[in-house]
């Protein structure tokens, strides 16, 4: 027999009706698995970025997310104005901004 008519009686439903509650059963499987691997840690992650930018203040070391280094200089609702260089000031948005790795650790001692 080839291998397309061994699956195709492998996957054939039996007359108890157990298949169609299996197959329900499968993917609730699915999503539950998809809740606990991507999208429970997804938001927790997210929830993490966002206190972190609530927690910035001036002088904190950042980076932006197209991948400027400098330090936070002044913080308002909605933009972030970040020193690059000795007077080189950039003004960015704030959901692109994230605590460099070197001030999160300096701040977890």
């Amino acid at each position: 027999m080839n291998l397309l008519s061994v699956l195709l009686q492998v996957a054939a439903p039996e007359k108890g009706g157990v298949s169609s509650y299996s197959g329900i059963l499968m993917m609730v499987l699915i999503f539950v698995v998809f809740y606990f691997f991507m999208i429970r840690p997804q938001t927790k992650r997210q929830k993490e970025i966002k206190k972190q930018r609530e927690a910035m203040k001036p002088g904190d070391s950042v980076v932006t997310s197209g991948g400027l280094y400098g330090k936070v200089k002044d913080i308002k609702e909605t933009t972030i104005t970040v020193e690059i260089a000795e007077n080189v000031r950039v003004k960015v948005d704030k959901n692109s901004v994230f605590v460099t790795a070197e001030d999160l650790q300096s701040t977890a001692k």
